[in-house]
């Protein structure tokens, strides 16, 4: 498999109140917020509109189990289901079964040490 990884999807982090991290992140940092965090829109080297999301959420979700860690991070990938494959047979242990949206799929993974990494095969232009 070539390509694996495309970009970085997002950054997700588990915090006190959601809403006032997101306050304080568009007053001083002039993130456009909203309910999901901020969402970054940037070309792929073909031209396409591609996006990236930064988002907190509450620190008793549940969206990170089975990991126990404060972040979470979200890779875009090409071909979901390749991909989860491929791992499987790595032996990298796949947590859950792929969830389809009209933006994408998702899969998640574990890594060495317990870190729960979203993969997305996205379909950007439906934020649009």
């Amino acid at each position: 498999m070539k390509n694996r990884v495309t970009g970085l999807g997002g950054l997700f982090f588990k915090t006190e109140n959601p809403d006032t991290i997101k306050q304080w992140y568009k007053e001083h940092l002039g993130l456009p917020v909203d309910q999901y965090g901020c969402t970054f829109w940037w070309k792929d080297k073909e031209g396409n509109d591609c996006s990236t999301q930064w988002s907190p959420f509450k620190e008793d979700t549940q969206y990170f189990n089975p990991s126990k860690k404060q972040f979470m991070m979200n890779f875009r990938v090409e071909n979901l289901v390749e991909l989860l494959e491929v791992l499987k047979e790595e032996g990298v242990t796949v947590v859950g079964e792929i969830e389809e949206y009209d933006y994408g799929k998702f899969g998640w993974i574990l890594d060495p040490e317990g870190n729960k990494i979203e993969l997305w095969e996205p379909i950007d232009k439906a934020f649009l």
